[in-house]
């Protein structure tokens, strides 16, 4: 089997695992209005009246009315204050949002029987459940690997607090589902804070930062642990998979991309090509992607990088067979790009899997 061949296989089988949904129908944008004021606003506003925020001035901040459609814009509007509203802002609201009351998405969660199969939920209904970071489920031999790339672009400033808030979410529902703390260990794209006491009080000990993912990791042993008490979630999943509830299957621009990207692995498709594929022009979708704070040729990067960090350090595949795989002609031309993916070279990576923090 060839290094393209076999990369194409590898995918294949993360993508049926939880890694990306191919889906190209009409990906909710930053201005779409498809999240439900009683889904996460309406948590985010208890929160609000805790911190005795001034609701009033809060909403009108987003542009929000109760009862109507929010945007991701507007999520993040409210979600913007709450940030600075308490040092332990993003780990309070993260134990506080899933399985949430997100309608079927929520039930498939709280019925799921263990927690791979809760994970693989949370990945498939995204966009109700975590509509501004994707999750992403990885096996790799006996353990589980749950990262997020985002979905619809966030502001630099949000994307930490978010990540908090999306690791302390997952961490929570684990345990309380599960009836028991996991020994999870946590990956982080950014320098290491000068405080840390928050992270290790919701979070715990394992925390590594200065990473290329923001990730969670785990054996799998306790993930398909059965949990106490749960039936199966087959009725409310089937009825999403039927598409009882449409939005809940959908995903945000840059996630469908990645998604897209992924499954067409090794040979990324065009701009022209992502274009037609999601049904408008390359001008259109440049257009799109520069309102969410990138381009192409940035999510073409991001993605190649992901395989190769992933070939490298997960699988250890060597330099030469990764470089073949990914489409470069030549080693160097590969060891060039990775530096300027990761900053770091491919040997770096092979000899030290670690200081990939998963």
């Amino acid at each position: 089997m060839t290094a393209a061949a076999a990369l194409q296989e590898r995918i294949a089988q993360a993508l049926s695992q939880g890694l990306g949904e191919h889906i190209v129908a009409r990906p909710y944008q930053l201005d779409s209005a498809f999240i439900p004021w009683s889904h996460q606003p309406a948590l985010l506003e208890d929160y609000a009246r805790n911190r005795e925020l001034d609701i009033d001035h809060w909403l009108a901040h987003a542009g929000a009315r109760r009862g109507q459609a929010l945007s991701p814009r507007q999520l993040l509007a409210l979600l913007d204050p709450l940030q600075h509203a308490a040092r332990d802002s993003a780990f309070v609201l993260g134990q506080l949002a899933l399985p949430g009351h997100y309608g079927l998405a929520s039930h498939a969660l709280q019925g799921a029987p263990d927690l791979l199969q809760a994970l693989r939920l949370l990945c498939r209904f995204s966009a109700r459940l975590s509509p501004l970071l994707t999750p992403r489920l990885l096996i790799h031999e006996d353990e589980l690997l749950l990262y997020w790339t985002e979905a619809c672009g966030l502001p630099t400033a949000q994307r930490n607090h978010l990540v908090d808030m999306q690791m302390s979410a997952v961490t929570a529902m684990a345990q309380w589902l599960g009836t028991e703390a996991l020994p999870w260990r946590y990956s982080f794209n950014r320098t290491q804070p000068a405080d840390l006491s928050q992270h290790a009080a919701y979070l715990g000990p394992r925390l590594q930062f200065n990473c290329h993912i923001d990730g969670m990791r785990l054996a799998l042993g306790p993930a398909r642990r059965p949990w106490p008490g749960r039936q199966p979630a087959g009725i409310a999943a089937a009825a999403l998979a039927a598409q009882a509830d449409p939005p809940a299957l959908q995903r945000g621009l840059r996630a469908a991309l990645y998604d897209s990207m992924m499954a067409r692995a090794p040979a990324l498709p065009t701009l022209d090509e992502s274009a037609a594929q999601f049904g408008v022009s390359a001008a259109t979708l440049k257009r799109h992607l520069a309102q969410q704070g990138t381009h192409y040729q940035a999510e073409l990067d991001t993605v190649r990088a992901h395989l190769a960090l992933f070939l490298l350090a997960l699988d250890g595949h060597s330099n030469e067979t990764v470089a073949t795989a990914l489409g470069f002609h030549d080693t160097s031309n590969f060891r060039r790009s990775f530096k300027r993916w990761t900053g770091l070279t491919p040997g770096a990576i092979s000899s030290s899997p670690s200081m990939l923090g998963i």
